[in-house]
């Protein structure tokens, strides 16, 4: 009777996860492992509201897999060492493992395959829907360009949809205890686990996305990004599922899950731009250590900006517009190195992807992919644009809800400012390198 391992990682579902699939594909029984691994904490990685979210999607994955007749066993330790320890404590004839794409989920490869050898099996395409390295360019390992890549990614072969899998006979004798609950920092969280991600799914309409995705107030993008950070849903599944819909809001989500997917083969590609520039701009950067905290807590004076890193705080995550507004402000506005506001937004998102993440920061900074660095976005057109009734600013600015109109968008003009409300960190007319206006035609960073 053979016996398989499967680690999971950051594919924590049952439905189209080609690791679990090939488990029990090729072997009587199965063995679905977790490592909680002290080095993620160390590295700065276990935030309060990813730690939470984690906990209750490791639950949930349970739970799928005891009514498939298996169930999770969670271990604590070096990745490495405790699945070769079950893996001889069990005498696992294969381990499989979904590929990623970070530096440590390299480092953990190469020591997985030290310590298995040819037991170890690597599955690509679990976290992305295109693996990264599965189109290229002529003579290069990586799209720098994200149209070119679009146009190659849409004719890239895609996999059929896995079923979720059944008979599983987890050995009973085997020991580890789920993970223990996390308080998050933030107020209010998702539903974390699969069951929750495939309802999300269900109740989103996908038709008004295209006129709706940078609307702040309407709040139209789908909120799936946690469920694909963590892997309760299959990128892959979730473009088959959206083509199926159709539709031009539909084809308008397929293409933020390129984005996603072209990020992913960008990181693969130079697991650097994790932490260094991507295309060094030889910046200056200022350090000014109020400002950023005035930055961190909402406190800039620009409401627009405010709004954002306010509703970050609350709810651990934060409208894609706003986003790319706030990072702006940061980087080009008030001309701070995006590192730190790439460290902040990690420290409070539940869907804290290293890839999304530190690419769209080196985007929004212009050390990155973008082939406009000079780009900046004025917080005052993208207020007037994307919130313009200030319905936004009014949910999470409340000190500011009694103004009118866009009169909120510049309390400074206003005779009923709330002595509350800080005076704007820099001139709202300021004009050069630490604020201009800038037109974007394409939203750059992904939505979903």
């Amino acid at each position: 009777m053979t016996l398989a391992v499967v680690l999971f990682t950051q594919d924590l579902r049952l439905h189209d996860n080609p690791a679990l699939h090939a488990a029990r594909a090729g072997a009587d029984r199965v063995v679905p492992l977790f490592v909680s691994d002290p080095a993620v904490g160390a590295a700065g990685f276990a935030a309060p509201n990813r730690a939470a979210f984690l906990a209750g999607c490791l639950a949930d994955l349970d739970a799928g897999l005891r009514r498939a007749g298996g169930r999770l066993l969670v271990r604590e330790g070096d990745t490495a060492e405790q699945t070769a320890k079950l893996a001889a404590e069990t005498g696992a004839a294969s381990v499989h493992l979904a590929a990623g794409v970070s530096d440590y989920a390299r480092r953990r490869e190469q020591r997985l395959r030290r310590a298995l050898g040819d037991r170890l099996r690597v599955h690509e395409g679990s976290l992305t829907a295109v693996p990264p390295g599965a189109v290229l360019p002529a003579g290069r390992d990586h799209y720098a360009v994200f149209t070119p890549y679009h146009r190659a990614w849409q004719q890239a072969a895609r996999r059929t949809p896995l079923p979720p899998p059944r008979g599983l006979d987890t050995p009973g004798e085997l020991t580890g205890a789920l993970l223990p609950a996390v308080t998050p920092t933030a107020r209010h969280l998702p539903e974390p686990g699969e069951g929750a991600a495939r309802r999300a799914w269900q109740r989103w309409r996908t038709e008004h996305y295209a006129d709706l995705h940078d609307d702040l107030a309407a709040d139209g993008t789908s909120h799936l990004s946690p469920y694909l950070h963590f892997g309760c849903l299959s990128a892959n599944e979730l473009v088959h599922l959206a083509e199926r819909r159709g539709g031009h809001g539909a084809g308008a989500f397929v293409r933020q899950l390129a984005w996603r997917d072209f990020h992913h083969q960008v990181l693969a590609a130079r697991p650097d731009a994790a932490r260094a520039d991507y295309r060094p701009r030889h910046d200056d950067w200022r350090a000014d250590p109020d400002e950023f905290a005035a930055w961190c807590e909402g406190r800039t004076g620009f409401p627009i900006v405010d709004a954002g890193m306010r509703q970050l705080a609350e709810t651990g995550w934060m409208h894609n517009r706003a986003r790319l507004l706030t990072a702006s402000f940061l980087a080009k506005s008030l001309y701070h190195d995006w590192r730190p506001g790439a460290a902040h937004f990690l420290h409070h998102l539940v869907d804290g992807d290293l890839a999304n993440n530190q690419l769209n920061w080196q985007w929004v900074a212009g050390t990155g992919t973008d082939t406009r660095p000079n780009r900046v976005l004025n917080p005052l057109t993208q207020a007037d644009r994307h919130d313009p009734d200030g319905a936004y600013v009014r949910r999470w600015v409340p000190e500011l809800a009694h103004l009118p109109g866009r009169e909120i968008h510049r309390p400074w003009q206003s005779r009923r400012r709330p002595a509350d409300y800080p005076a704007p960190l820099i001139a709202p007319d300021a004009t050069g390198r630490r604020l201009r206006a800038a037109r974007i035609d394409q939203d750059p960073l992904p939505g979903v």
